[in-house]
């Protein structure tokens, strides 16, 4: 069975809701969100520009999903799935996330548990 590396990213009370952050988790550039309260965590470089902005990017509902909008190209990325709205067949990686102790802890996207 594999467990999960969890990275202390931050204090629960430095994010604000629908504001995104990035971080270092392991090499890779994540973009965090807590949205009504949930957590979600995505790769922050976008996919078509190469560039680490989906942090920054807005948040909203599209097809009732959950989605950032890329600042810069507009396309929308699913915050559960990692999936672009505009192109099923580009996504990015998704990574657990939780809030333990007051703190957000992310893991890295290549590790998955098993039962």
């Amino acid at each position: 069975m594999t467990q999960l590396q969890w990275h202390t990213i931050c204090d629960a009370n430095d994010l604000t809701e629908q504001v995104g952050v990035r971080a270092l988790v392991g090499q890779d550039q994540v973009a965090i969100f807590k949205i009504e309260g949930a957590l979600y965590a995505i790769s922050a470089i976008d996919p078509f520009s190469n560039a680490a902005v989906l942090s920054r990017g807005m948040v909203g509902s599209l097809q009732s999903r959950i989605v950032v909008a890329s600042p810069l190209l507009k396309q929308h990325f699913d915050l559960e799935t990692g999936e672009c709205l505009e192109d099923d067949t580009v996504s990015v990686a998704t990574y657990p996330i939780k809030e333990e102790g007051g703190k957000i802890l992310v893991a890295p996207a290549q590790e998955v548990a098993v039962s």
